[in-house]
Order: C-alpha cells, then structure tokens, then sequence
C-alpha cells in the first residue's frame, strides 16, 4: 500500500463498509464520523494503512443475534430478538452495556459497539469494545414479566461472555435491577458465582458505589474543562439537559452543584421548562422512585411549563447537554440552539448530535465534547467496578468520584492534545477519535494479524 493517498483510502474503507453493512445507517454515520478524522494521522504514520487496521477495526469480531422466547403475565409467549456485538477485546475483555428497547436493531447494536471500542480507549483502562441488547420494550412490564425475559436472554447471552471474555453492563432500559435477575440466571447457568462478569450490580453483589451516578458525572466533568478554557464555569448559566434517565438526572445533579441553573429537561413523551430552575430532587423522585413521566412535575409546580412532542432545543440557554438517545439533535434544533446563545454542547449519550448538527456547532464556534469523550464516566467506573471485583475490596464514594474527574479530566486532555498535534487544535472531535484509535491501533500491530 506504498504511497497511498490517505483520504482515498478512508472514503474506500467508508465505501465498503456501505456495501457490506445495507440499511444500516446508524453504523455508518459512526464509522464516517470517525474514520474521516483519521486522515492526518494515516497520512503521517502510514503503516497503519499498511497493516489494514481501519478495514479490521470495522469488522466485529461476531455478532451474534439470536432469539427470545418468555411468557408474559396472561400466560401468552412472546418472542423478541436478542444481539451482542463483540466488536474489539485488543486492549481487553469486550465491555459495554445491554440496551432494552423497540429500536434495537443490528445497526443500533454496531454502532454502539463500534464507538465503545474508541470510549473505553480513551479511559485508559484495559477494556475493549462491545455493545448488546433485545428489542424489548420494559415499559409497563411488570417485574414478573422483566425477569422472565431477562432470564431467558441470558439462557443464550450466557454462552458468550465471562470475567475475561465480555463484562455487560446497563444501558436504556436496562438498570440495577435487570442486571441483578441476569446475575442470578447467570450464576444458576454456570453453577458458580462469577462476581465479575457483570458490572452496575447491585451493591451487596459486588457493585460499585457511584455507578448510577457516573456517566452524568462524568458528563459534567469534562464539560467543566471545556468551560476552563473558555473562561467560563457553570454558576449562574442555563443548561437544558434532554432525557429524564440516570444520565440525565445525575448531570443536572452535579451541574446544579456546580452553581448551574437547569431550566429544562424531558422524557419521551415532552420537557418540562421553568426558567427559574427545575427542582432535581423531584424529577428523582418521580423518575427513579415513583416510576412517573416527566409532565407531573407540574402538579407540584405549576408554574413550569410542560411541552408534549416539542423539542427541547427550541429553548433559550448557554450549555446544552443532550443525555437521550443517537440523533436526537438535528441541525434545526443546533441552528435554534446557536439562535439562542448556546456556547457550550457536551454530548452524555452515544452520538446524540447529526451529523449536520455538530457542523452547525463547529461553523459558528460552538465548544463541542463528542460522546466517546464526555460519556466515558459510566464505563470508566464500570472498569472500576472490575477492579474492585478483581481484588474483592470496595472503595468510598469519594475514592470512586475522584478517580473519576482524574479519567474525565485525563481524557478532556487527550482530546485536546490529539487535535493539536494533528493539525485540528479546538477540535475535540478529531482529537476524541485520534486519540482513542491511536492506542488500538498500535497494539493491533503489536499482536499481529488475528
């Protein structure tokens, strides 16, 4: 591959990965967003061209798709399709989370695995990449019926991961307790208690304090960096932060103690919107306690406004956090949002910005923190988890948040560092995927062509 241009070959890899991968446009979007930033590196260091990494690293190891079959309360069967992506255990065990929805498809799973691959690079801890789930819907499920289905998807799930082979985790629809009915399948399947084998367990099981916490802390985290250098911090500026999960929930936690005011959050059904600030406890206490959509934090204060089927990003404020789901964010809501006075956006979900929105951001000087850096935090403390497991010790909260904001921190400083070297200073973006890549890329070569 002596003299090869660099940027043909990435639109050649891009191209086949379309050709091999049809109807699955979440997956390529991942592989564009990435691999369209790796062109200086390839130009500089061009055996990684020659070693064929970037055609290796968007092939999965496997991906294994396979059926759910459970029986619902009325005694009927349902059947649902369950999927694992393993996509890259270089650097170690595959790790990523298991996500329970209707839009789970292999597309989904793909890229999710693919971006993990990157994410848990840039952690700096020994975790590669993979990704899962079922297009299950736990809505309205009663828990009869959620742990019937997840005992059945880990009859099959089981036969693939370990300890040292693929750690699960949660993701949407899939928290303490569904991971606490698959450790208990899972450990009646093996016969022997594999404490690792998980992580967001609960607590008495091996798991990890802070866990919940994690990903809308770390979120937050890096964004603070972000603000550092801009001059800026979070007391006193509006931050809107869309979904109304443990993402969301724990950002708008930890930016109100950052001196924040949170003047908007929603769930799927719309947002709630007070420009005095919302009250963080309540929409805890109504998401995670009482089980209640977001349009009844009104009855206790009805001077906020609830939106049904609005967007969010319609919305005055100064730092955006989307925490949802992938593309939530489209180049209207970025043009809104820039309309508005947006100055800051930190991605806490997995690829929640278009492509399109993210150009609107990067064209009019928006500072932008792209998922596989500002969502880490939930994977850096479930490698945590691992090694608490690993050593049967467990550590305080305040041990785990500090070694927290020392991953965020670490990695916001990657980023950066990665973007300057490669000709993309202010980019965090490139920075973001260089980074993450450079360091699989180098062990791939180091072990060979497997």
């Amino acid at each position: 591959m002596e003299g090869k241009d660099a940027k043909k070959y990435v639109n050649e890899v891009i191209e086949k990965v379309r050709e091999r991968n049809p109807n699955e446009p979440e997956f390529y979007q991942a592989v564009e967003e990435l691999a369209e930033s790796l062109i200086p590196v390839f130009e500089k260091y061009p055996v990684y061209m020659e070693n064929a990494i970037l055609e290796r690293m968007v092939e999965p190891d496997r991906l294994i798709m396979f059926r759910v079959a459970w029986i619902d309360d009325e005694g009927c069967p349902q059947v649902n399709r369950g999927y694992r992506v393993q996509f890259n255990n270089a650097i170690g065990p595959y790790k990523g989370g298991l996500r329970f929805d209707p839009s789970v498809n292999a597309s989904i799973v793909k890229f999710l695995g693919f971006e993990q691959i990157f994410k848990n690079s840039l952690t700096g801890q020994a975790i590669g990449g993979g990704k899962g789930g079922a297009d299950f819907d736990p809505k309205n499920r009663s828990d009869m019926e959620i742990m019937r289905f997840t005992q059945s998807f880990m009859n099959e799930l089981s036969k693939y991961i370990g300890p040292n082979v693929d750690v699960p985790a949660g993701d949407i629809g899939v928290g303490g307790r569904e991971i606490d009915y698959m450790v208990g399948q899972y450990k009646r399947l093996r016969g022997a208690f594999e404490k690792g084998a998980f992580t967001g367990k609960g607590i008495d099981v091996g798991g990890s304090l802070m866990r919940k916490e994690s990903t809308g802390y770390g979120t937050v985290y890096f964004a603070q960096r972000m603000l550092e250098d801009l001059g800026k911090q979070f007391e006193g500026q509006r931050v809107i932060v869309s979904g109304a999960g443990k993402v969301s929930i724990y950002a708008m936690e930890k930016a109100v103690e950052f001196g924040a005011k949170v003047v908007a959050c929603s769930d799927s059904g719309g947002y709630i919107y007070d420009e005095n600030g919302l009250d963080v406890e309540l929409i805890k206490q109504l998401k995670e306690v009482e089980q209640k959509r977001i349009y009844e934090y009104i009855d206790s204060y009805p001077n906020a406004r609830y939106e049904a089927e609005k967007s969010i990003w319609m919305l005055p404020c100064d730092i955006a956090l989307p925490c949802a789901t992938q593309n939530e964010l489209d180049e209207d809501g970025a043009k809104k949002l820039v309309e508005n006075g947006v100055y800051a956006v930190a991605e806490g979900a997995n690829m929640p910005c278009s492509h399109d929105a993210i150009a609107v951001f990067q064209n009019n000087k928006v500072a932008f923190g792209p998922g596989k850096a500002a969502n880490a935090g939930g994977v850096a403390v479930s490698a945590l988890e691992m090694a608490q497991n690993s050593s049967r010790v467990s550590w305080s909260f305040e041990a785990i948040d500090n070694m927290l904001q020392e991953i965020m921190s670490n990695i916001y400083d990657k980023s950066v560092a990665a973007a300057k070297e490669y000709g993309s200073e202010g980019n965090l973006i490139a920075g973001a995927n260089i980074a993450g890549f450079k360091k699989v890329a180098d062990v791939m070569i180091a072990q060979g062509v497997i």
